[in-house]
C-alpha cells in the first residue's frame, strides 16, 4: 500500500506571527513547503489568535496549517476603517516574501457584520478573487452583495424557496444556532459542522486561487510508511500537524493531540504490529482535504495487538480484515485519521466469536422456549469471507446470512 521513502521528513514549520497594528496580524504558512498564497479572514475580537484547546485550532492557525499566509483583521481594526485596513492587509501580503502568489487573495468572514463592512470596499481591491462569510438565515436578506465570486456558510433550514443569485453558492447548517457554529472557543462552536464548511470552502477556493494544491497520496503513503515499514515514532510524528488526533473507532484507541499520539504510536501501536503485517489497498478516495482508504489488514496474532484486540493473548492465527481509513490532511501534514474495521470478523478469525450466542428475549409473538431450553441466534458475522468478498465480489455468494435462523437449545 505504501511506495518507499527514502527522503528523510522535513521539519515542523513553526509559527511566526507578527503584528501589524492592534487587531491587524500577519502568520506565515505552516505546510511544510513554507509559502503560499493570501488569504484574509474576519473575526471578531480575541486574543486567541494562535490557540490551540483540546485538538482545535483557531481560525488563524488552521488555515495556516492549510499552506496560506494569513492576515487576521479583528472587529476593532475594522470598524476605524474598511478600506484602510484592507489596504494595510493587502499590502501585508504583498511584501511578504512567503507569500506566493500575491495576485489572488481570497477573503473569509466569520461573522456577517464584518462583511458587511468590507463587501462594498471589495471594487476597489482587484488581488481578493473570492469570498466566504458565516451568517444565520435571518441575516440573508441583509448580506452585502460582491463583485467576486462568495461561498455562504447559513446556519439554519434551508427556506423552501431560494432565489438564486449570480455568482452566489450557499450551504445550510440546520443543526447549527448561529453563525458561531465556525468559531471555535466559545459555546455554539461545532465541531464537525464547522469541518464540513471548512472542506467546502476549500473546495470553493482553490480553483479560483489556484492552490494550494498538494499531494495527498504521497503524504498518506509516507504516513503509512513511517507507521509499518519504517517504524520510527519522531518521522511518523513529523508528518502530522502540531495537534493531531487519531481514533480507532471499534476499539475505542487512539490519542489526541501530539504527546497523548505519540504514546499512543510507541506504547500501543507501531511497535505492537506483527512482522508479517501487510496493507493489501482495495480502493482509495481523493477529496479535496482528504483520502478514503479500502484494505485489507493482514496479520498473524502472534503477539498481543492491544490496539485491535486489547487484552487478548496471542492465538497465532493468520487474520484478514476489511478496514476503512478516513484521513483528513490540512495542507501538507495529517490532521486526523478515522479509521474503522469488521471487529467480529477479527474475532471469528481468531476463533473467539462463537457460531451462536443466546436470545435473551421473547419472540415478536410473545412466545419464549420451552421449559429447561433456550433460544440461541446464529451470529450474524463472517470471518475470512469479509476480506474475500471485498478483494472479490465473486468469490462469496451473497445474502447467504438471510437463512440464518433461532434455535432452541437445552439450556
Amino acid at each position: 500500500m505504501f511506495n518507499d521513502i527514502t527522503k528523510p521528513p522535513l521539519p515542523l514549520p513553526t509559527t511566526q506571527l507578527t503584528e501589524l497594528e492592534p487587531g491587524l496580524s500577519i502568520v506565515l504558512p505552516l505546510s511544510r513547503r513554507g509559502h503560499g498564497p493570501g488569504l484574509i479572514i474576519l473575526v471578531p475580537d480575541t486574543d486567541q489568535s494562535l490557540a490551540i484547546i483540546d485538538g482545535v485550532p483557531s481560525q488563524m492557525i488552521k488555515w495556516a496549517e492549510e499552506g496560506y499566509t494569513v492576515v487576521e483583521i479583528q472587529r476593532r481594526a475594522l470598524i476605524t476603517g474598511a478600506r484602510e485596513v484592507l489596504t494595510k492587509a493587502i499590502q501585508a501580503l504583498e511584501s511578504c516574501d512567503k507569500c506566493d502568489p500575491k495576485d489572488k487573495v481570497g477573503l473569509i468572514s466569520y461573522d456577517p457584520e464584518l462583511w458587511n463592512y468590507v463587501a462594498p470596499t471589495l471594487p476597489s481591491v482587484s488581488t481578493i478573487v473570492a469570498g466566504v462569510v458565516y451568517s444565520h438565515v435571518s441575516d440573508s436578506s441583509s448580506l452585502e452583495s460582491a463583485v467576486v465570486p462568495v461561498l455562504r456558510h447559513t446556519a439554519g433550514k434551508k427556506p423552501g424557496t431560494v432565489e438564486r443569485q449570480d455568482l452566489v453558492k450557499s450551504f445550510y447548517y440546520p443543526n447549527a444556532k448561529s453563525h458561531h457554529f465556525a468559531g471555535p472557543f466559545q459555546d455554539q462552536f461545532d465541531y464537525w459542522a464547522e469541518s464540513v464548511s471548512h472542506t467546502r470552502t476549500l473546495q470553493f477556493l482553490k480553483p479560483i486561487m489556484n492552490g494550494p494544491y498538494f499531494d495527498l497520496e504521497t503524504i498518506w503513503e509516507e504516513h503509512t510508511y513511517y507507521e509499518f515499514a519504517d517504524r520510527s515514532v519522531e518521522h511518523t510524528m513529523s508528518t502530522m500537524v502540531d495537534q493531531p488526533y487519531v481514533n480507532h473507532v471499534p476499539t475505542l484507541t487512539g490519542g489526541i493531540g501530539r504527546e497523548p499520539l505519540s504514546n499512543f504510536y510507541r506504547h500501543n501501536f507501531i511497535f505492537n504490529n506483527s512482522d508479517d503485517t501487510d496493507l493489501e489497498l482495495i480502493s482509495r478516495t481523493l477529496g479535496i482535504d482528504r483520502v478514503v482508504d479500502e484494505f485489507i489488514f493482514k496479520f498473524t496474532h502472534d503477539k498481543e495487538l492491544d490496539w485491535l484486540l486489547p487484552g487478548v493473548p496471542p492465538t497465532n492465527k493468520h487474520v484478514e480484515v476489511p478496514f476503512t481509513a478516513v484521513v483528513n490532511i490540512r495542507g501538507d501534514r495529517l490532521y486526523h485519521e478515522h479509521i474503522s474495521w469488521d471487529q467480529g470478523s477479527v474475532l471469528r478469525q481468531v476463533g473467539l466469536m462463537p457460531e451462536y450466542l443466546p436470545y435473551p428475549y421473547a419472540l415478536p409473538d410473545g412466545s419464549k422456549p420451552a421449559p429447561g431450553k433456550q433460544f440461541e441466534y446464529r451470529v450474524p458475522v463472517a470471518g475470512i469471507e469479509s476480506a474475500e468478498k471485498m478483494r472479490d465480489r465473486n468469490s462469496v455468494a451473497s445474502n447467504q446470512m438471510f437463512q440464518y435462523r433461532l434455535r432452541e437449545v437445552p439450556e
